[in-house]
């Protein structure tokens, strides 16, 4: 009998190894690397075994010319909700894997059942935390009625959840959450790196080899990473993160990876006590009805993914009641904080030295769009000057190391969003300005200096 071999895997990134070694040679981390067993192979994985004795033998790939491979386009499915949708390209994809995770109690498990509970197909739905009984509660609180499509299964073991799938025939299969998934081939624990990746591979099998399309739920560690090895954000088609706050109403799904979509999409949904509410129009939770006669408030016209919308950035400068001043940025990249208080004193002159900055971006959203720029040193130095930024007024810029105002991207879409909403004035880079005159209503200031635009807000 042939014995088993041993191996050393990277928690972070999945580096293989004969022996421990302290420091990753792939990812760099330090004491990553886990002892693993591996056994004797035997010709055929564990998912090709049970898919095999699931549903038959399975068909036997051959090659085959690029030119001759069907493009036709993939079978979606329609979620019956606008976000999901939105954020997996159209759909879900028949055979794909889509892997969610997020931290305890953000609302995985209540997006995944309130989406089951709208589709109407066949969904077989396993548990390896919950029992039958907590997941009607929560499919009570979600619906008042309860379709008969969804099939409960309260089991941790990959053999037994194929047994099932053989006698239910499911066309959608949950699996909540893959970290307490385990196989009898392997020996170790449930959310060890060789039960989730075995596990992981088997149900990616069955994916494949049935278009049955997999959904599986995941934790995230200490970091805010899918827990457990990198290899398993590999392995599955779509990875969907689910942020937010606890202590806020809004939840953000957020796409990190996409085989059939764009990675630059975001959900919005609002936590209600009968489950998430998609958000169709964002501006309406970013803008709040704040006094026009507040300083440190300026809006911006930002995007993520395809959507545009508004934002409401912050700013308070007070003086420096320490030594050494503060400098902290919520939903916004400090670095890059630094940097336009950097130019807003070198540029334009404005000594921020001895000042604290607090910089908030409303909603609780992180925004990565550098059109934000203009909006932050706009409210910086609305708060220094305790100048309120007049009622109407929007913007959209990046600006570079010289004071200068850099185009963006889809500058059409901004505009239309803010003429949408009301504003009467949009800033907006010099270089995008060529052909919109007379388009729109909303009056345009096209813009090449920081200093320009500040002129322009406060005179």
């Amino acid at each position: 009998m042939t014995k088993d071999k041993t191996a050393y895997v990277c928690d972070s990134c999945g580096q293989e190894s004969a022996k421990w070694i302290g420091k990753c040679p792939n990812c760099g981390q330090w004491n990553t690397f886990k002892q693993i067993r591996i056994a004797p192979n035997t010709g055929l994985s564990t998912g090709e075994k049970l898919v095999a004795h699931t549903f038959g033998a399975p068909k036997r790939n051959v090659p085959q010319a690029l030119n001759a491979v069907s493009s036709a386009e993939e079978i979606r499915i329609d979620m019956k909700d606008s976000e999901l949708n939105r954020v997996l390209g159209g759909g879900l994809v028949a055979g794909s894997m889509v892997l969610i995770g997020g931290e305890p109690g953000i609302g995985k498990s209540t997006l995944t059942l309130q989406t089951l509970l709208a589709t109407d197909r066949k969904v077989l739905y396993v548990s390896g935390e919950e029992s039958p009984q907590q997941i009607k509660m929560r499919a009570l609180r979600i619906a008042e009625t309860i379709p008969d499509n969804i099939v409960i299964l309260s089991e941790t073991s990959v053999e037994k959840i194929f047994s099932c799938i053989k006698d239910v025939k499911p066309e959608l299969l949950v699996v909540d959450s893959i970290q307490t998934v385990a196989t009898e081939t392997v020996a170790s624990s449930a959310g060890s790196i060789t039960q989730i990746r075995e596990s992981a591979a088997a149900l990616l099998q069955l994916a494949k080899s049935s278009d049955i399309p997999v959904i599986l739920i995941g934790h995230i560690n200490k970091e805010g990473s899918i827990a457990g090895p990198k290899v398993l954000e590999h392995i599955v088609d779509t990875v969907l993160q689910f942020e937010g706050d606890q202590h806020y109403m809004y939840r953000i799904l957020r796409s990190i990876k996409n085989r059939f979509g764009s990675t630059s999409e975001l959900g919005i949904y609002e936590m209600r006590q009968n489950g998430l509410r998609p958000v169709s129009n964002p501006s309406e939770l970013l803008l709040t009805d704040t006094p026009d006669d507040l300083s440190g408030v300026a809006i911006s016209s930002a995007i993520e993914g395809v959507r545009p919308f508004l934002v409401e950035t912050q700013a308070l400068v007070s003086s420096a009641a320490y030594g050494t001043p503060q400098r902290s940025a919520t939903g916004f990249d400090q670095r890059r904080l630094n940097m336009l208080l950097a130019v807003l004193e070198k540029r334009v002159g404005f000594k921020l030295m001895q000042k604290d900055v607090f910089l908030n971006i409303a909603g609780g959203l992180r925004i990565t769009d550098m059109a934000m720029d203009l909006s932050v040193i706009a409210a910086v130095l609305s708060s220094n000057v305790d100048t309120p930024i007049e009622a109407g007024w929007c913007m959209a810029g990046e600006v570079g190391l010289s004071g200068e105002v850099r185009p963006v991207s889809r500058i059409e879409q901004r505009i239309a969003e803010a003429e949408k909403l009301g504003f009467s004035h949009i800033i907006i880079p010099k270089n995008n300005a060529q052909g919109l005159k007379g388009r729109y209503k909303i009056a345009t200031h096209p813009v090449a200096k920081v200093e320009e635009a500040l002129r322009l807000l406060f005179g």
